[in-house]
């Protein structure tokens, strides 16, 4: 019985994806997603999604994203607040950052300030709810 409460994680690169803005698409507003995203082409506006986002190489934000996980492989002008956050050797993220993870893979680029705090709950610490 006890296999049926067990969750095990799954890396977000193998979540199923409920969110996609495809390559060539365009975006002019806020976004918001209930689950896991994947990014391949322009937002223009903020980015709330529950679980986890995933910014494709050919992906482009200029907003401010809220999420539990991202992972940049494209570009993003504006803040991100993430429980945990990846920046892949492509990525480039101009804009303030507050995370409770943060791995950078050489090549990465961050242009910005950073702040880091322990996470619980999915929350940084001192994140007021909404």
């Amino acid at each position: 019985m006890a296999i049926f409460n067990k969750k095990e994680k799954v890396a977000l690169d193998l979540q199923a994806i409920s969110t996609l803005i495809s390559e060539g698409s365009v975006l002019d507003g806020n976004l918001k997603a209930p689950a896991f995203a994947r990014i391949d082409g322009t937002v223009n506006g903020n980015i709330t999604v529950d679980e986890g986002l995933i910014l494709g190489e050919k992906g482009l934000v200029k907003g401010n994203i809220v999420t539990k996980e991202i992972i940049v492989y494209g570009k993003v002008t504006g803040n991100i607040n993430a429980a945990s956050l990846e920046i892949r050797s492509t990525g480039n993220i101009t804009g303030d950052i507050k995370t409770g993870v943060l791995q950078v893979e050489m090549g990465g680029v961050h242009n910005g300030s950073l702040s880091m705090a322990p996470v619980v709950a999915g929350k940084t610490i001192g994140e007021k709810a909404a």
